[in-house]
């Protein structure tokens, strides 16, 4: 952070004076929950990973979650991110869900990866809200996130550049 540093992924060490730090300079938090969480689950499976790398996703991947929780409860800038890499394609909803059970609310979630996300990039001129002018990039999903964010799981379709994609 005192380097310059626009964000910190993971997060999984941080502690509160990074915390205040990353405050002061307005460096975001990528927490990538759903990434520990995987890479610890995989880490259970006899033979998935060598065994010191095993002991250490194990011991590391649940922290990121707690860390999270405590960097949003400081004031911590939050953006979305998932490193989807380490998981099953089209589990990336589940980072809202880990971000809602650490006492994010739904809408700040949904916020993370929208004009939080676009702010860190530094491209909100482009994206991240819904404007007049800007890349009509949008979602929907069948229920309320905001009451449920595991609504965020049924992609109705989703919007690129002003052409909507379904699965029909």
């Amino acid at each position: 952070i005192l380097a310059g540093v626009t964000s910190i992924e993971h997060g999984t060490f941080m502690n509160d004076e990074d915390r205040e730090l990353a405050k002061k300079y307005g460096t975001y938090l990528v927490p990538t929950i759903i990434a520990g969480k995987s890479v610890s689950d995989s880490a259970k499976v006899p033979g998935y990973f060598p065994a010191v790398i095993a002991r250490k996703a194990v011991e590391v991947g649940t922290q990121i979650q707690d860390n999270f929780g405590k960097s949003y409860k400081a004031g911590v800038k939050i953006a979305f991110g998932t490193d989807a890499g380490v998981y099953p394609h089209g589990k990336n909803y589940m980072e809202f869900q880990y971000m809602v059970e650490a006492g994010m609310p739904p809408m700040e979630a949904i916020k993370s990866a929208t004009v939080n996300a676009a702010d860190l990039l530094g491209i909100t001129n482009q994206t991240g809200s819904i404007v007049k002018g800007k890349f009509a990039d949008i979602v929907a999903v069948d229920g309320d996130p905001l009451v449920d964010i595991k609504a965020m799981k049924n992609m109705a379709f989703v919007m690129k550049e002003g052409k909507i994609y379904t699965n029909q």
